[in-house]
């Protein structure tokens, strides 16, 4: 009898379904769970909330088999388990869908879901399996359409029906709305209800706090590695779980009301650039003016331009032709990098470690990175370490950036740490234009809200800033007007104060407009 046969027939009534009991788990000197305790109930759909670092991550790892505990245990049904493999997990009925998709664009929706399955699965029969879990949880699939023609909502249905497709009775989500459209998640919410219907557990991680008050029954948060407080999520507002989670109020971000918007400083004009990626999208007679003193936001759902839109803008990809591009009246379109940071326009890019920072430098050499041209920084090819000293460390006082270490390497530093340390270093540029891809992407709500307020207080200097971002409860809270890219183009903005966030989550799915700008 193997170890989810002998549970199940032995299964102590009243127990909960899978159970965490003092788990802690150490990498070296480091404490990343801390005696966690945590049950999941049949039925419900539990929220596991915390900044980064809290030990989420390591904890759902734990109890989906990745990692093992240093010391506690876990109960299946009220019987202790081991975990040794995800292979371990499943078998028992514990399943994960990961926020980073594992999917092959090459290869079909059916030969995706093949990949996850046992090899003793009949291959001939799994189409029509796909289907009919898409009927019953009520999302559509088409089992052989590739997977690089999907959307992201599409995608993550590939994900959760192959894990639907062993029968789990409890079912881990990490970060599941994060690409998705307010249409999309609707959708999802509407699966996961039915989900908790059928008795199943669902383990719900996510830092949209007001989904998780609508959609959760219980929530337990982690603060350092340790369970800080058990609640209601309905009982709360999202103020109050993010107080919990970072252990102090968070301040409301605040524009300034006197703010008016002035002359154009960054002005798109019909762009058009093949992407450079197979699978990319090239981008289609884009037009979009931002105006110093305005945050303008461009929401989407993730691969529908973004990337080809900001290499194009920070000159990492050449328009097709000079005037396509203008930064405070220069033609900048056939021009690189330098040469646009020459004219006051700084760029943040999505990817932080590997992109915006070089990960096995330190601090103050990634500040040489982007700022290298500049008098005094360098002289005779060589770097003027109390330049580059100084400035790294006048960012990291202006930001809050937690480190260890006098000059550490930045990948030592924390996803929310690094990302307030390249966005300060290119505000304390002193741009005339600043643009951002993913300005809060992973950062926990105490380096959201900094970080948030930060473009705020750059365009009441003047700045013209473009923040390109998925999520939409960022753009309607520091953006005067919002355009959405969708397919390559862009549509028509809009004051953010005169739409909704139904209008551009229909825009983002290619719905609701036909006229785009340009």
């Amino acid at each position: 009898m193997d170890q989810a046969t002998e549970i199940e027939a032995n299964d102590p009534s009243g127990a909960p379904l899978l159970a965490a009991r003092a788990i802690t788990k150490r990498f070296g000197d480091f404490v990343a769970n801390d005696r966690v305790d945590l049950d999941l109930a049949r039925g419900e759909i539990h929220a596991l909330l915390g900044e980064n670092g809290a030990g989420k991550s390591t904890l759902v790892k734990i109890l989906y088999g990745l990692l093992s505990p240093t010391e506690g245990e876990i109960l299946w049904r009220g019987k202790p388990v081991v975990l040794p493999s995800p292979n371990a997990a499943r078998a028992l009925g514990i399943g994960m869908v990961f926020q980073h998709f594992s999917l092959f664009d090459n290869l079909t929706v059916a030969e995706n879901v093949a990949l996850a399955l046992p090899k003793t699965e009949r291959l001939d029969t799994l189409p029509g399996r796909i289907a009919e879990i898409s009927r019953a949880y009520g999302f559509s699939l088409e089992p052989s359409r590739p997977v690089y023609s999907l959307s992201a909502g599409e995608r993550q249905r590939i994900e959760i029906a192959r894990c639907l497709l062993q029968d789990p009775k409890a079912l881990i989500l990490d970060e599941p709305t994060s690409v998705l459209t307010p249409q999309e998640a609707e959708r999802l919410f509407e699966t996961l209800r039915r989900l908790k219907a059928e008795g199943r557990a669902v383990l719900y991680i996510s830092h949209h706090l007001e989904e998780v008050q609508r959609l959760c029954d219980r929530a337990t948060i982690l603060r350092l590695g340790k369970v800080v407080a058990s609640c209601d999520p309905g009982a709360e507002t999202a103020r109050s779980l993010a107080a919990l989670m970072v252990g102090a109020q968070i301040n409301d971000v605040r524009a300034d009301e006197g703010r008016q918007p002035g002359k154009p400083r960054l002005v798109v004009d019909r762009l058009s650039a093949a992407s450079p990626s197979q699978h990319g999208v090239s981008l289609k007679n884009v037009s979009l003016t931002v105006r110093a003193g305005e945050v303008v936001g461009v929401a989407g759902v993730a691969g529908n331009g973004q990337s080809e839109l900001f290499a194009c803008l920070s000159g990492e990809l050449i328009a097709d032709r000079p005037d396509a591009i203008y930064i405070d009246g220069h033609a900048v379109g056939d021009v690189g990098v330098h040469g646009r940071r020459a004219r006051r326009a700084v760029f943040v890019p999505e990817e932080r470690n590997g992109h915006a920072a070089a990960p096995d430098f330190s601090l103050s050499e990634n500040v040489v990175l982007t700022s290298h041209g500049k008098r005094g920084m360098t002289r005779g090819g060589f770097i003027v370490a109390d330049r580059a000293l100084a400035k790294a460390a006048e960012v990291v006082a202006a930001f809050d950036v937690r480190k260890s270490g006098f000059n550490p390497l930045a990948r030592t530093l924390s996803g929310g740490n690094l990302q307030k340390f390249v966005v300060g270093r290119e505000i304390l540029a002193h741009p005339g234009v600043f643009v951002v891809n993913q300005p809060t992407w992973g950062v926990d709500a105490l380096a959201s809200a900094a970080i948030r307020q930060a473009l705020l207080d750059l365009s009441a200097q003047g700045v013209a800033v473009l923040a390109i971002s998925q999520d939409l409860d960022e753009l309607f809270e520091i953006c005067d007007r919002l355009v959405v890219i969708h397919g390559g183009r862009l549509s028509a903005p809009r004051e953010t104060r005169a739409t909704t966030r139904e209008a551009i989550g229909l825009l983002m799915t290619g719905m609701g407009e036909d006229e785009h700008a340009g």
